[in-house]
């Protein structure tokens, strides 16, 4: 069985040279995800064989781009013709979607094969992937451990060896903490830089696609084939796409690396910290310059966030009123019954108590109070990163306080639950890249640290990650917790 966690760039001479087919590559995901998948709940849906199909079409054919024949997978909140998107959620269960979102649309002309839709929390609200309507995905590393949220079943799933590459999507570190927490490599892009039609709403200012993958060179790779403007998506940006490959120089003499106190300045894992500083050395003898800098309106971040986000949620999950599409309410005496059973019996705990909290911040006499205040503190954090930005060409931080936490841990306690994010929000509040990176074992389990970017400058976020990554060892370890390639 072929190994799928050598890299895209492997896999892709290994077809061009035609050692392999796409066929093989296919079954080979196939096969590993029959191995484990029952164990790691990654997929929440199998396309077995329209995947099959595609990749016979690719037979005898040489490769014409890096993508093609490579199987991928995709979190299920993205629509994919013909093939169900349920984002996690009973009340789209058994929803099919007429049309693809730009992102599958664009891997698909690039050659990729569609194997599954991943688990997730429910419409992106949470952060362990034990949110979801269907099943908790489990850390491939320790299977009594979450894998983070809400692209759980992305990380998992690339982690694990089943597919090279995933997409996810990016709220408030949804792509970023479960990569750290599974030993990934996991990219938010700028808000803008990637298209999010298709992509079913949580809080559309803050929303954001990117890849999930073994190595920052993959992430380069799949970034360049998804990123650029769409005009479907009315928050997409016209700007040229660099070529991420050729900032890959694994040199980052005199780049300049903030330190943010306000990051540091909060209680943190001793176990976290020590890696943070090893992280810090390793930047330091590849030649940059590591400036300490301030963030002065981090504290606030968590608490806008959780107004904002929220807000917005209120508003796009009003469309789910068992009218038009999804799961309705069969027993219902007359209309206002039945909007009142199909989304309480739909809706899972807390995406019912983020309606709730923004239909709140959003009612008459306290909008001012809350949703406006939280988006006027919202300005105030992309300040601090404008004023840091002229100092420095990148900012440095841990991507979550702590390792992956033990299955049911937070469940109980959401707002413990939601300070697992407290290092990722502000980057989704100004709207800038970022990356999470593998940067050591903590007790066994992976740990992440985050670079994080000027709007638009992938480039520099690439390079700089990569470098370190070279330098070091954590993007090639495995997790032990499963069988086979691990």
């Amino acid at each position: 069985m072929q190994d799928l966690t050598v890299g895209i760039a492997q896999l892709h001479d290994w077809l061009k040279s035609g050692d392999v087919t796409s066929l093989d590559l296919v079954a080979a995901s196939f096969a590993r995800i029959g191995a484990i998948d029952s164990a790691v709940q990654a997929f929440l849906t199998v396309t077995e064989e329209a995947a099959l199909v595609r990749a016979k079409e690719n037979a005898g054919k040489t490769p014409d781009g890096i993508l093609d024949g490579i199987p991928f997978a995709l979190k299920d909140n993205m629509a994919t013709r013909g093939v169900k998107t349920t984002c996690g959620s009973r009340i789209l269960e058994e929803y099919i979607p007429p049309y693809s979102a730009t992102v599958m649309d664009r891997l698909d002309a690039a050659g990729g094969v569609l194997v599954g839709k991943l688990n997730m929390d429910e419409f992106a609200m949470g952060s362990s992937t034990e949110n979801s309507g269907f099943f908790p995905t489990r850390n491939p590393w320790n299977l009594g451990t979450v894998p983070g949220g809400s692209s759980g079943g992305a990380a998992a799933a690339v982690a694990s060896g089943m597919v090279p590459y995933a997409l996810g999507s990016d709220t408030g570190g949804s792509i970023r903490q479960p990569a750290a927490y599974c030993g990934v490599v996991g990219l938010k892009p700028t808000y803008g830089r990637v298209s999010r039609y298709g992509l079913v709403a949580y809080a559309s200012s803050l929303d954001q696609i990117g890849p999930l993958t073994r190595t920052v060179e993959d992430a380069a790779l799949v970034l360049q084939a998804i990123a650029g403007y769409d005009h479907r998506d009315s928050t997409s940006v016209n700007l040229p796409v660099p070529d991420y490959m050729t900032a890959l120089t694994g040199d980052i003499r005199g780049l300049r690396i903030g330190l943010p106190k306000d990051y540091f300045a909060h209680d943190m894992d001793a176990g976290m910290r020590k890696v943070m500083d090893a992280a810090m050395e390793v930047l330091r003898g590849l030649g940059a310059e590591l400036v300490e800098v301030e963030l002065p309106h981090t504290e606030y971040a968590l608490s806008a966030y959780y107004l904002i986000a929220p807000a917005e949620a209120s508003s796009n999950l009003a469309r789910y009123d068992g009218v038009r599409y999804g799961f309705r309410a069969k027993d219902a005496e007359n209309l206002l019954d039945m909007y009142n059973k199909t989304r309480s019996r739909g809706f899972g705990t807390e995406v019912k108590r983020r309606i709730l909290i923004g239909t709140y911040a959003l009612s008459s006499g306290y909008y001012d109070a809350y949703y406006k205040r939280a988006q006027q503190v919202r300005t105030l954090i992309r300040r601090d990163f404008e004023t840091a930005f002229e100092r420095v060409d990148l900012v440095f931080a841990p991507t979550a306080p702590t390792t992956a936490f033990k299955l049911g841990e937070k469940t109980s306690d959401p707002l413990t639950m939601y300070l697992s994010d407290i290092y990722t929000i502000p980057v989704n509040l100004a709207g800038l890249p970022a990356i999470s990176v593998p940067c050591g074992l903590i007790d066994g389990m992976p740990a992440g640290l985050q670079l994080i970017g000027r709007m638009f400058d992938e480039a520099t976020v690439l390079r700089a990650a990569h470098a370190y990554e070279q330098a070091t060892e954590w993007t090639g370890k495995r997790p032990q917790a499963i069988g086979g390639q691990a």
